[in-house]
């Protein structure tokens, strides 16, 4: 449990830093993600999902990241 508290805890530091460090350039590219259509924007969390599980494959299951 405190590993998965940890983790959430850095993928909201992680999500937070734009904000932080470049608000303008957050609002123009969240204007951009709103023209896309619901079907671009599945395509891309599907995406961004694929590798996020080939990252956490790679760093549990392989020596790449030793």
């Amino acid at each position: 449990m405190k590993l998965l508290v940890t983790l959430i805890g850095l993928v909201m530091i992680l999500e937070g830093l734009p904000y932080v460090a470049a608000p303008e350039s957050m609002q123009r590219w969240l204007r951009q993600i709103l023209e896309l259509s619901p079907r671009q924007l599945r395509r891309l969390g599907a995406v961004a999902m694929a590798v996020g599980f080939l990252l956490c494959y790679l760093a549990q299951r392989t020596g790449l990241l030793d």
